[in-house]
């Protein structure tokens, strides 16, 4: 069983790069896979291991400057979510490109996953979705407004182009996480709306403690793991992943035209070209022949 971690802290790093060594030098000794990035304003990520590993890197991280208190999200896999370990030097964590946004000085407020039903049915409240539109298009909250954003960088221009619809509103975010809704409240803050919330540990904090029965979540939630989409428990959902565009598909989807294993899906078919198509068709080829060999030779 794996032990899968979300993860991420606002901090002041003054030299990122100086404190990857050691991290993916403790990653690979513990046998954890997945992504951590480390920024100048401090580290986000997703990684999977063996629960001891897992506590090893957590006990790394809130060693490093201002990560005392460092919060983690915890599921479990029965399979590895991640191929292999990436610690990347990015500038920003999680990128909305508003360099006077900075969540460490002030933030929305807080709203406990059992408190969060009771904001969002209030008329005075409007409920925004601040992932990506593939993200939505699986599932979110029942009413809620979908920006139709295909990154985060997208969030402000949006924001600036419809918040005359959000007069007299309270505004209440969420995301998967709440990483994304750290920067989107505080970025809200310095627009001048007064009344900012988001909901404390994402969806997935959501979905991990209410029960289905008092849910008002509809569908699936998408995550940047293996596992593709989760649902309440934090169980693994239906989704698969099309390698060729990266969102997220049924598994009738497969038997839709324009469906490649690996290659496209009904979405992305027409958006890339021939020779995107066989590059991706020989990335399949080669993925196949690393998984015979591995097959063949079970040394480790």
């Amino acid at each position: 069983m794996y032990t899968i971690a979300a993860l991420y802290h606002f901090t002041r790093f003054d030299d990122p790069a100086a404190l990857k060594p050691a991290l993916a030098e403790l990653c690979a000794r513990e046998g954890v896979t997945g992504t951590l990035l480390l920024a100048p304003e401090g580290v986000n990520g997703t990684i999977a291991g063996p629960g001891d590993g897992i506590d090893a890197v957590i006990a790394h991280l809130r060693a490093l400057p201002g990560c005392a208190d460092l919060d983690w999200k915890a599921s479990q896999s029965d399979r590895a979510p991640f191929r292999r370990m990436k610690v990347r030097i990015k500038r920003e964590i999680v990128t909305m490109g508003q360099p006077d946004v900075d969540p460490r000085a002030r933030v929305g407020n807080y709203v406990a996953p059992g408190d969060w039903n009771a904001l969002i049915s209030r008329p005075d409240v409007a409920v925004i979705d601040t992932r990506n539109d593939y993200e939505v298009a699986i599932g979110t909250f029942e009413g809620a407004v979908d920006p139709e954003t295909a990154s985060f960088r997208e969030f402000p221009a949006w924001w600036e182009a419809n918040r005359h619809r959000f007069h007299n509103k309270k505004i209440a975010m969420f995301c998967t996480g709440g990483i994304r809704c750290e920067k989107s409240t505080n970025y809200l803050l310095g627009q001048g709306v007064e009344d900012v919330y988001h909901l404390q540990g994402g969806i997935l904090k959501y979905l991990e403690e209410v029960p289905p029965d008092e849910s008002t979540w509809q569908g699936e939630c998408f995550v940047f793991d293996n596992r593709v989409s989760v649902v309440h428990g934090l169980e693994q959902g239906r989704h698969l992943l099309c390698h060729g565009c990266r969102r997220p598909i049924l598994p009738e989807d497969r038997a839709q035209p324009g469906y490649e294993a690996g290659v496209s899906c009904h979405h992305c078919v027409d958006e890339t070209s021939e020779s995107d198509k066989q590059r991706f068709r020989e990335r399949q080829r080669q993925m196949a022949l690393a998984r015979a060999r591995g097959a063949a030779d079970p040394s480790p």
